[in-house]
This record gives C-alpha cells, structure tokens and sequence, in this order.
C-alpha cells in the first residue's frame, strides 16, 4: 500500500483536519467532533440540506457543503456511515427556522442512522423530511433497493436552489424527488481500490479485465470481462439507461460523466463524446454536460453515466442556479 497517509487509523479525521485548515471561512465542525461538517454561513429562514456518507467519495459527500448548495455532512470512517448522534448534532446546528431535510444515499447504515437522527430532531421540535439517493440501475430492478452514486449530484442541485429560493420544506423534499424520479447512473470499474486500514484492495480484476455495474465500495457487478472501448461501454451504458428511462427525439438530458478517482480527465471527454455522440443520433438534446470527479471510490479506475432528464423549465432553473463550495463552484 502506498499512499500519503499518517496512521491508517487516522485517515478521516487527519482528511478533514486538513480540509478545515484549508477552508476554514467556508465550513467549521460542530460540537467538537471534525466529523460534525458544517457551512460557516448559515442563511435565517432557509431549509437546512443535510447529507452524510462513508470517507473515500470526494467530493461526494462534503464536497458538497457550501453556498448554494448543502448545509452539513456527517462524516464515516472509510466507506461507514457517520453515527445518529453525529447527524443529530448537525442539524441542530444548520437548523435556521425551516426546518432540515436529509439527502443521502441508499445504503443500510445510513438509512438507519439518518432515521435514529430524524427521532432525536422530533425531540428538539426539529422537523425534518428524508428522502434517499437511489440511482445505481445496474444494482437492482427494484427502484427503491437501489444504491445511491453519482446521480445523487442532480439531486443536492434541485433540492438546494429551490431551498435558496425560500421553499417550505416539503417543497425542498419535491425538488429533490423531482430529480430524483429522472434520473439514472451506470457505472463501472477498471481497478479495486485500497482502503487504508485494510492495506490490500477490496477486490480483484485480471489485468485485462473491468466490471460492469460494480459499486462504488466494491460491491459484485453484473458481468466481469475484457475491457471495451469507450464507444462499446458507451453504447452498453445507454442502452441500459434507456431501458429504465426511454427518452424521445427532443428530449432534454444533464449528463455526467463522473470518474471514481484514478482515470484521467482525458479518459473521461473521451467517454463523454462517445455519449454526446450516441445522444444526438437518437436526437436527445443536451442541456448541461458535467466531466470530472463526482463520487469516487478512493483510487478505482472506472467511471460512471449518469442522466437526468429535464422535466420543464423550472428544473433547468434549478440546474442554472449559482453555486460554490471549497469542492464545486458553478456561476
């Protein structure tokens, strides 16, 4: 294992004491724990976004805390779920007098820490909505089992601008599930990764070989083979997309072309042409295409598809609105 670290065990905390020192005039922590992650600038009046998630996925998920965008972030361990107290104490602190909603992904851990925090708000007259990330198609033919990835990134978006606007809270949790309902994610892998206090990867490719449909903390994809061209995941990509969410000639999409931390920009235009590509032939329009690092997985090389259909005009609003984080900015 080879990687610029202290202690293994110190990875997250020495991460964010790191990301605090940097960025100190744009978020703090809360209660004197580093993983209570919060903006420094809270806004009277507004719905409260809170999100949460393992280490391991920058940006995702406090790359997204900022203005504009989301208010908090519990912290876990490499690839864990931050604690139910951890979240509670967030809220508490980026509550400002609308209430909070939380806006995580579709995993077991989260779901239920997110649930004993959403309880102990109840107790403080804290009111909170909760809605999950579920865009992985490739992880189940069940909507509602699906894994939350890189697709959640559409919804922090319409959720925020419309929390930005001064909408009530349940009109904050609509935005999100506006983006949620169209929006879907494929991705794949090229490499495993090494958690740090494991010191091995979590899982094996041959050297010639990549697996589609792979999570984003190692979890078993859908067929593991040789590695195809860009044009060819491209094409397998879309059509699973499209099977899921059938678009029609003038359709508009967001596309994402989202890396999981060691392929390079390079790589990631070339399968983002090879999309746009695809995408124009079947006459689909594309309203905003986003390239870079979204949600990543430590050092896997592999990247992910994501679409977000664009419902009506208040959506690209919404995906329009101004943003900027120590992770993200968009004007």
């Amino acid at each position: 294992m080879k990687k610029i670290i202290n202690r293994p065990e110190d990875y997250t905390d020495d991460m964010l004491r790191g990301i605090y020192a940097a960025h100190g005039d744009a978020v703090k922590y809360a209660a004197g724990d580093l993983r209570c992650y919060c903006t420094a600038h809270k806004t009277p009046g507004k719905v409260a976004i809170v999100t949460g998630g393992g280490t391991g996925h920058l940006p995702l998920f406090l790359g997204y805390v900022g203005e504009g965008m989301l208010d908090g972030c519990g912290v876990g361990s490499v690839f864990q779920s931050p604690s139910a107290e951890q979240i509670f104490q967030i809220s508490k602190e980026v509550e400002a007098g609308a209430g909070v909603l939380y806006l995580y992904g579709n995993y077991t851990g989260d779901i239920m820490n997110f649930d004993m925090a959403a309880e102990l708000c109840e107790m403080e007259d804290i009111e909170t909505r909760s809605i999950v990330g579920a865009d992985d198609v490739n992880s189940s033919t069940d909507p509602d089992k699906r894994r939350g990835v890189a697709g959640i990134f559409y919804m922090y978006k319409c959720a925020a601008a419309k929390a930005a606007e001064g909408g009530t809270l349940e009109e904050v949790f609509a935005a999100a599930q506006k983006a949620k309902e169209y929006t879907r994610t494929v991705g794949f892998a090229l490499t495993p990764c090494v958690l740090p206090e494991l010191g091995h990867a979590n899982f094996t490719l041959e050297e010639n070989e990549m697996a589609m449909g792979m999570g984003i903390h190692g979890e078993p994809g859908i067929w593991n083979g040789p590695v195809k061209t860009a044009d060819e995941i491209a094409a397998e990509s879309l059509e699973t997309l499209l099977q899921d969410m059938p678009l029609v000639p003038e359709d508009e999409v967001a596309l994402l072309i989202n890396g999981l931390g060691a392929t390079s920009v390079e790589e990631l235009y070339i399968l983002s042409g090879s999309v746009t590509r695809l995408l124009q032939e079947k006459g689909v329009k594309l309203y905003r295409t986003h390239v870079g690092e979204y949600a990543t997985s430590m050092e896997m090389a592999g990247a992910s598809i994501s679409l977000c259909k664009i419902a009506d005009e208040e959506m690209k609003r919404w995906l329009d609105a101004p943003v900027c984080t120590p992770f993200y900015c968009q004007k």
